[in-house]
């Protein structure tokens, strides 16, 4: 009998090691899924694309204690918001087309998403 005790132990420390990996694991994958700056910015620079047709940019990227900047045609470095593109893109190209009330509107981890009734 206290042998089966001992394995029934053993079972929920098992067990309970297996709930805390998997735990663990999930976690790491939402961190990833929700990163503040979920793109690639090993090249060094990032390329913004309009949303109302008015073209492309481009902008070095560097990184800083508080994470990274974007550099704007003007020379002026932007802190990064959700990603350095978007931020490049609502700060330059769609600047006026992506104001509401004065308010830069970026696109976040979903998307841009265009709910229209």
């Amino acid at each position: 009998m206290a042998d089966a005790l001992n394995l029934s132990r053993t079972a929920k420390v098992a067990l309970a090691a297996g709930v805390g990996i998997a735990l663990m694991a999930s976690a790491a994958t939402a961190r990833g899924l929700f990163d503040r700056n979920p793109e690639d910015l090993s090249r060094g620079y990032v390329v913004a694309e309009s949303r109302y047709g008015n073209g492309t940019v481009s902008g070095p990227i560097r990184h800083r204690r508080l994470g990274p900047q974007v550099r704007l045609p003007g020379g002026t470095w932007e802190w990064c918001r959700r990603s350095c593109s978007e931020t490049l893109r609502v700060e330059t190209i769609d600047f006026w087309d992506s104001r509401q009330d004065g308010i830069p509107q970026e696109c976040g981890i979903f998307g841009c998403l265009d709910l229209r009734f």
